[in-house]
């Protein structure tokens, strides 16, 4: 069930890249957003009445492909009796495809997630917000590091860590200057440490208050310090009962953070980012150690996938590169290729053919990652989709191609 929604994810990401990269020459793409309870005679009244009021657009063109693409929306409409249960959203509109050209195009979309909102927009590009909202990660943790030289505050939202506030501290060292009794300097030192856990508590509530959906919050630093915080009640009282645990870092600045939420995995179990992580993690600890099941380039991959032997399949969710044939017209020779491309765009012609001269087609194009699942499909072999948003996820796609393989047994591939 997780790779299935795993890979609607990965597939609906890619529609929303495509329709985020359609413009149009003025404000004649419209996004058409129905959930489930509305009716959609309703709909086709509103619809009508936008029809007769692009009537009075002055340019012609405009008009001319505002009312196409309502009278597209109308035909469509009859075909859906009603909104199927988490709703449905049409993208309608003459779109500029170069050279002077427009193409009325239509996408329609079942949300992964019911939709709440009836909205007709027409603008000159698709209003995308309300689904690129279904797949942010909602949960929001808040992050504490600190010990008695700095703090640092931070917020961890779905797979980014923002680092948000730091402070620095005027706690005395241990050593106490001349001419102060033992006693003295220590009253002043601790005054000087409830200052600062004051300072810190003040910060970080304010910024974790802020955060509407805030899971909970995790403090992170060395022993003593950050038990003696979380104990002493610095915390707004909103914010402290949202404590999840106390964890040890040897930072309190920026990377403190990261080594904060690294150390509280199984605090953060229900995250994608965490799960994420720890497949990366094995992927990289193979990758280095003598006699390693790792594997990554997607000739090696491929290979390895088609003996069974791949266990855990690693795929960049911004991978975006189509597994095209190449057939010769004339010769009848035949080769594949992999091409970079972006969502929604056609592979270039390919030119003519090296043996014969003759005239190179593309008879068959597929997108490389439904390929690749397939044949994880069919051996058993797990599909782990991994996002950019965090320092591993980020090397992945740079250095290995966003695609890797965590191995059953050495093939010697």
């Amino acid at each position: 069930m997780v790779e299935l929604a795993a890979r609607k994810k990965y597939e609906f990401k890619k529609v929303l890249e495509a329709l985020r990269d359609k413009r149009g020459r003025g404000t004649e793409l419209i996004s058409l957003y129905i959930p489930h309870d509305k009716q959609i005679y309703d709909v086709v009244g509103q619809l009508k009445e936008e029809y007769g009021q692009a009537s009075n657009i002055k340019s012609r063109v405009t008009r001319l492909n505002v009312q196409g693409a309502i009278e597209s929306l109308l035909s469509r409409l009859k075909l859906i009796p009603r909104a199927p249960e988490n709703g449905v959203v049409i993208f309608c509109g003459a779109v500029d495809v170069g050279g002077g050209k427009t193409d009325i195009q239509t996408v329609i979309l079942e949300p992964p997630e019911a939709i709440t909102i009836y909205k007709y927009h027409c603008d000159s590009t698709f209003f995308l917000e309300p689904l690129e909202d279904l797949i942010r990660e909602k949960k929001t943790y808040g992050l504490l590091v600190l010990d008695r030289r700095e703090a640092t505050v931070g917020i961890l939202t779905g797979k980014r860590i923002e680092a948000l506030a730091h402070l620095t501290s005027n706690v005395p060292g241990k050593q106490r200057k001349g001419g102060q009794s033992s006693h003295r300097f220590q009253q002043l030192r601790l005054i000087a440490i409830n200052e600062f856990y004051t300072r810190i508590g003040e910060k970080a509530s304010e910024v974790f208050l802020q955060e509407k959906e805030l899971e909970g919050v995790l403090i992170g630093g060395p022993s003593p310090t950050k038990d003696e915080f979380e104990a002493g009640g610095y915390l707004h009282h909103e914010i402290q009962k949202k404590v999840k645990g106390l964890f040890d870092t040897a930072y309190t600045d920026e990377s403190g953070l990261h080594e904060l939420v690294d150390n509280a995995q199984d605090a953060l179990s229900d995250l994608e980012v965490i799960r994420e992580k720890k497949y990366v993690d094995r992927f990289f600890k193979e990758l280095v150690s003598d006699g390693g099941l790792a594997s990554y380039g997607e000739e090696q991959v491929r290979k390895n996938l088609e003996l069974g032997a791949v266990d855990a399949l690693l795929i960049s969710d911004d991978l975006r590169r189509e597994r095209i044939t190449i057939t010769c017209a004339s010769c009848g020779i035949e080769k594949k290729e992999t091409r970079q491309v972006k969502p929604g765009e056609t592979p270039e012609a390919p030119g003519n053919c090296l043996s014969c001269g003759g005239s190179l087609k593309i008879s068959a194009s597929t997108d490389l990652v439904n390929e690749l699942s397939a044949i994880a499909e069919k051996m058993g072999t797990e599909l782990v989709f991994i996002s950019t948003d965090f320092e591993g996820g980020e090397q992945l796609m740079t250095a290995f191609g966003g695609l890797a393989a965590i191995l059953r047994f050495r093939t010697g591939i």
